[in-house]
């Protein structure tokens, strides 16, 4: 995994955020490997969290002033913050489709990432959230997760 994207892991498990990683990577933890060219991560909207996040966003030094966002932005649902450029590009979402955080949170699936223990979105809320989304390639990724036995984590 990119240096960039450890970094931030570690600043979002250091300030206890909750945050799960989905898209591509939560994919590969459910062994499904694929190129990629961005870190997905999702995090609770609330305002605890939010405070969390946003320590661990300033600790990493994104730059959340001059791209517009703010402490609030990570209460609300529907909110995409990008920094970076592919293929070191991050994203952070506060909802995803047809998934309920708390109930993904509850069911997540923990992977060692270097020196990390980090969440990711469980197998069962991945194929809700490809299924809900109904994208082509979500599609696709659900019969080829379906066919997989699960991984264990």
């Amino acid at each position: 995994m990119n240096p960039d994207f450890l970094d931030l892991l570690a600043a979002l498990v250091r300030a206890e955020a909750r945050f799960l990683v989905i898209g591509a990577h939560a994919m590969a933890a459910h062994g499904v490997p694929r190129a990629t060219g961005d870190l997905d991560v999702w995090v609770q909207a609330n305002p605890e969290n939010a405070a969390r996040v946003w320590d661990a966003l300033i600790e990493f030094g994104a730059p959340v002033r001059a791209l517009g966002l703010s402490k609030t932005d990570l209460t609300a649902p529907g909110v995409v913050f990008q920094m970076g450029e592919p293929p070191v590009r991050i994203d952070l979402l506060t909802s995803i489709t047809g998934v309920d955080f708390d109930h993904a949170w509850s069911a997540r699936s923990m992977h060692r990432v270097g020196t990390l223990d980090v969440p990711f979105l469980g197998r069962t809320a991945l194929l809700d959230n490809k299924r809900a989304t109904a994208r082509a390639k979500d599609l696709a990724d659900v019969e080829i997760l379906e066919r997989r036995e699960p991984q264990d984590g």
